[in-house]
């Protein structure tokens, strides 16, 4: 028995709309990612990691961290060794972990000296600044325009030096010059040189 094609071919499309919703709502499904209306902001406006920010935070923070003070490597020791070596230890101490070395960090260098600390301002309105670097700034007690806008070239290469992967930043983006027109407050002739921010 044969089927009639006028017959099978609208069986076969609905048969190919039915497996593709169910694939879709599959896949809708099992995502891993789900939006939740919670109703406190505009849809549109709500960030999406709103609810781990502080877990973000956290965790940058580490990433970010200096890198933990790290003992030589120890040169493999026989298990007759070790045996002595624990039963030779004081009691409460862990004669495995070999001697305890206690970290030691040198102070970071002080900012550049410049003007006296004057009340903070937004340096994220200086091009080239960003959110971690006013936190690293803030970090090297850079505050203002004005401690900024009398950097020499001793002091941008002292800071440089500890921005880390922003090192060369404060040369290319003309920091010391969008510090000075910012801090005699002349908004018109930072627009004219550098645009305006944001």
């Amino acid at each position: 028995m044969s089927l009639d094609p006028s017959v099978s071919l609208p069986l076969i499309l609905l048969g190919l709309a039915l497996f593709v919703l169910g694939l879709w709502m599959l896949v809708r499904i099992s995502r891993k990612a789900k939006v939740v209306d919670d109703q406190s902001a505009p849809a549109l406006r709500r960030d999406v990691l709103d609810e781990g920010a502080e877990r973000a935070q956290r965790n940058q923070a580490l990433i970010d961290a200096a890198p933990a003070a790290t003992t030589p490597a120890q040169a493999p020791v026989s298990a007759a060794a070790n045996a002595q070596a624990v039963a030779a230890a004081p009691l409460g101490t862990d004669a495995e972990a070999g001697p305890q070395v206690v970290p030691t960090t040198a102070a970071p260098p002080k900012a550049p000296a410049s003007a006296p600390a004057p009340a903070a301002d937004d340096l994220s309105r200086i091009k080239g600044v960003g959110p971690k670097l006013v936190a690293l700034l803030g970090e090297l007690s850079v505050t203002s325009y004005a401690q900024i806008a009398v950097w020499q070239a001793a002091d941008i290469e002292r800071v440089d030096g500890q921005l880390g992967r922003f090192k060369g930043r404060i040369t290319r983006d003309q920091w010391v010059e969008q510090a000075q027109l910012l801090a005699a407050h002349d908004e018109a002739g930072f627009i004219e040189k550098f645009g305006r921010n944001g």
